[in-house]
């Protein structure tokens, strides 16, 4: 007497039963890999190479008179510098620093007098 299956995804008596569903392919470790590593290439790469741009912009336009801002948060004005040194004279107030040009974040322009009225 044959029996009647409710559902149709139960085997049938006698068949060999079905095989384990396969991973997906976004499971598969190397696909993991590579698309991390073209994250890295398409976005992480060129923000490197446009920092490092912007940077070496920024110190190639320092010159005595310009205000910048120093990395430990001093605010000060470019006394002397020289070409070829990686080294700069700050004055802040009533101090001179020698400092390291790597330690200067940001250029904030060329010191002016404001004209009082």
């Amino acid at each position: 007497m044959p029996t009647l299956t409710l559902f149709a995804d139960a085997p049938a008596a006698g068949a060999e039963a079905a095989a384990p569903p396969a991973t997906p392919f976004f499971a598969n470790p190397l696909f993991l890999i590579g698309l991390l590593a073209l994250f890295f290439v398409v976005v992480i790469l060129p923000a490197k190479r446009r920092e490092k741009r912007d940077a070496a912009a920024m110190f190639a336009g320092i010159k005595a008179g310009s205000r910048v801002l120093l990395g430990g948060g001093i605010v000060g004005t470019i006394v002397r510098v020289k070409d070829g040194e990686d080294e700069v004279v700050v004055k802040s107030e009533d101090s001179k620093f020698r400092v390291l040009r790597s330690s200067i974040v940001r250029v904030l322009g060329d010191e002016t007098t404001p004209e009082t009225k």
